[in-house]
């Protein structure tokens, strides 16, 4: 079976609200998926997956510090070629998702979903939809790169 590891964090919520629905949509196209807060992550939590899906909120233009030091320990992990992707919600800027999407390109060398998912606030019904197929389009990304 399939395995993807979601690590997101929130400040006000609707991050997390993302991350739940990306959840779904990856456990209805058949993936298990483990889903943690950056407070309870460890890079243990990123072996023998297929993806590492990374959600955190725009806050002044950035990353929000909880997710940033994860990205520390997302170091220890042997990450070269596995998928990646990234979401999260913003209020007026939106950086977050690029910087993920950079670091886990560039950094970690994973085989990036681009471009990632961010959204405006809290999100709509239109929004979670979104959330779902995101997920779902992660998982067939999965499935292709085990041909």
């Amino acid at each position: 079976m399939s395995r993807a590891t979601i690590i997101y964090d929130t400040r006000s919520g609707n991050t997390e609200i993302m991350a739940k629905a990306i959840e779904e949509g990856l456990r209805q196209a058949g993936v298990q998926v483990l889903l943690k807060r950056t407070t309870n992550a460890k890079a243990d939590d990123l072996a023998d997956v297929d993806a590492v899906v990374l959600g955190s909120p725009t806050y002044h233009r950035d990353l929000i510090s909880l997710m940033k030091t994860f990205l520390f320990e997302m170091e220890k992990a042997d990450l070269k070629g596995k998928i990646g992707a990234a979401f999260g919600s913003y209020g007026w800027s939106g950086e977050s998702v690029q910087m993920m999407t950079d670091t886990m390109k560039h950094i970690f060398e994973m085989n990036v979903m681009e471009p990632g998912l961010k959204l405006l606030r809290t999100p709509s019904q239109n929004g979670l939809k979104q959330c779902k197929e995101f997920g779902k389009q992660i998982a067939e990304k999965i499935k292709e790169s085990k041909v």
